[in-house]
């Protein structure tokens, strides 16, 4: 079986695979923060005795805390299982999450009142750079109608056209990744550096 888990943002997502890669159980909560606490509990219940022999988690990018949660949560849980541990894109974890055919972009609130972007292709490809902008430039770097995320309404407004929708990852849709996009390191993606700096020596 697979479990597949993201901590990423305000979302606690977590899904479990049988070996055909059917969903057989899935929690998605809208927690905001609290994180540490809720997700070990989760997967507890929805495993409910059960064990996975490969583990896929959100690696963002996001929230600095939540993604750091989640990924200790993976790295624990691989080695108490003896499991397979692999990352996956919590973006395009978002655009696989809408149904519609075409390109999608994908915006999530970032620090200092700038974006986390990234578009993506119809079969849920990057089609192009990760990028950490400033509303007004990251609407100058997406091009596809549609905008999905926590900061896909500032993108649009930033803009002036297209359709926005406030997306959350959810774990469900972790096997709809490109193989690509579901078989990276199980280290944090932050796309910008930490605010948080060493100072230089005197």
């Amino acid at each position: 079986m697979i479990l597949a888990l993201d901590t990423s943002t305000a979302a606690c997502t977590a899904a479990l695979f049988d070996g055909l890669g059917e969903c057989i159980a899935r929690r998605d909560e809208l927690i905001g923060r609290g994180h540490s606490e809720r997700l070990v509990p989760m997967i507890a219940e929805m495993l409910d005795g059960r064990k996975a022999d490969r583990i896929l988690v959100g690696t963002g990018p996001g929230s600095f805390t939540g993604i750091r949660v989640g990924i200790a949560a993976a790295h624990g849980l691989a080695i108490g299982w003896d499991a397979d541990l692999a990352g996956m894109s919590s973006l395009g974890l978002m655009a696989c999450g809408v149904t519609v055919s075409g390109e999608v972009a994908v915006a999530v609130l970032g620090g200092h009142g700038e974006l986390f972007v990234q578009q993506f292709d119809a079969f849920r490809r990057p089609a192009g750079d990760l990028l950490n902008l400033a509303p007004a430039a990251a609407a100058a770097a997406t091009k596809s109608e549609l905008v999905v995320g926590s900061g896909a309404a500032q993108l649009v407004a930033a803009r002036g056209w297209g359709e926005d929708r406030e997306v959350w990852p959810s774990a469900a849709d972790a096997l709809a990744l490109p193989e690509a996009l579901r078989t990276l390191p199980a280290r944090p993606v932050y796309a910008r550096a930490p605010d948080a700096r060493v100072k230089a020596a005197a």
